[in-house]
């Protein structure tokens, strides 16, 4: 019976674990707020469990566009990285790194769409920001899709980003005040709906890459949205 429930917990590890690596990221915590760091071996971003997205929205692999991410989050805020390898950037001439950039997403950009409504999962917020620092966050609610104002929302959230041209990679960092995204305080063990995206490439060679592929032509599919844990 003893060896029976061991083999039995180490089943139901391994489906956690599985389940873990499909549909849910662990945000680690961190004591404190640093400055914005768009460097993946730093140790505040070595503190954190990479993910990664790599399929394009209707989950088809694409290995050269394996995009890391990093989380973690604070009493105040939630931290992202991403690392986005490329071939060709698809970037806007005159960037503005002082104010949001309405329309982002017809650039390169890398994205993340999080709610705390875990009844109404049309109502979540949406951040973006480019490899030249740019930005914008909505306040996204698909039951108003042809009031276009949700861009108007200002979350206070800030980025940083670079560009490493040598290696095809460019970096880009989200420092986003917990309160602009839920309600409660930010605790462990707090859960969140969540996905992530970019989009990479000129119009001619456009490619659309997911972490939980959308299964259709738009990233706004909550339902195939999957969770972040806040976690010690």
């Amino acid at each position: 019976m003893n060896n029976l429930f061991r083999v039995l917990l180490v089943l139901i590890s391994c489906c956690g674990s599985m389940f873990a690596a499909d549909g849910v990221i662990h945000s680690r915590w961190a004591d404190s707020d640093p400055r914005l760091d768009t460097n993946p071996l730093s140790s505040f971003w070595r503190g954190s469990e990479p993910i990664y997205m790599e399929s394009d929205a209707l989950g088809k692999t694409k290995p050269k566009y394996r995009t890391e991410i990093r989380t973690r989050w604070t009493k105040q805020n939630l931290y992202f990285l991403f690392v986005c390898p490329y071939e060709e950037l698809n970037l806007t001439p005159n960037p503005n790194t002082s104010a949001e950039t309405n329309e982002l997403w017809n650039w390169d950009v890398a994205e993340a769409f999080i709610g705390a409504d875990f009844k109404n999962i049309k109502r979540y917020k949406e951040f973006e920001i480019s490899p030249q620092g740019e930005w914008v966050d909505l306040d996204i609610d698909l039951d108003r899709q042809q009031d276009d104002s949700g861009w108007k929302w200002n979350s206070n959230f800030e980025v940083s980003s670079r560009i490493d041209k040598a290696a095809h990679v460019w970096y880009g960092t989200m420092r986003i005040p917990y309160a602009a995204i839920d309600s409660r305080p930010a605790v462990a063990g707090n859960t969140l709906r969540i996905n992530l995206f970019r989009c990479q490439g000129p119009a001619s060679s456009r490619h659309y890459i997911a972490w939980r592929a959308p299964m259709r032509d738009s990233f706004h599919t909550p339902e195939r949205f999957g969770i972040l844990q806040l976690v010690k």
